[in-house]
């Protein structure tokens, strides 16, 4: 048995936030639409929904990752579509990616977490591969913060909602 699925994935989580210049209906708006992603994320790009499908709890998607030099698709659910709140998905059944929208200072602070929900051999061979994938994709979550943060104050067009003040 491998050492990996030894390992309690509860061990294996993060949460990064970001204030964005927008209201999070509009954030929101962004973060659910899983084709714009590529946008902002280092690591994701041809992400789709199923034909048919949409934001919205049980729908499918599917999206090309890249991590080292490596190439992969991964099958999403969305298991979590509030609009404004919350937008969560789970990515083969391994881990779970959410995002929350809190309104403040007349902005949005976005939320971005990872939690494992399974170990799986393809994470790693021990418990340091894990960790050393969990803290890449913390920084990967950092840099998907940072740059929709900027994408959002060079394209004000991206703001549908009337700002205040």
């Amino acid at each position: 048995m491998s050492i990996v699925t030894e390992l309690d994935p509860s061990d294996f989580t993060f949460t990064r936030h970001a204030w964005i210049d927008a209201v999070p209906a509009d954030v929101y708006r962004l973060i659910s639409d899983v084709s714009a992603i590529s946008r902002w994320s280092p690591n994701a790009s041809d992400v789709a929904f199923d034909e048919g499908s949409g934001p919205e709890a049980g729908a499918w998607f599917s999206g090309r990752n890249r991590r080292d030099g490596n190439e992969w698709t991964t099958r999403s659910q969305v298991v979590k579509a509030e609009p404004g709140a919350v937008f969560a998905y789970v990515v083969d059944g391994i881990v779970e990616w959410s995002w929350t929208f809190q309104a403040r200072d007349g902005g949005t602070v976005a939320e971005q977490s990872w939690r494992l929900l399974r170990m799986d051999p393809v994470l790693g061979a021990s418990r340091a591969d894990v960790e050393a994938l969990r803290d890449y994709m913390a920084a990967s979550a950092e840099t998907t913060l940072t740059a929709l943060a900027d994408w959002v104050t060079r394209n004000p067009s991206a703001r549908r909602a009337p700002r205040r003040g």
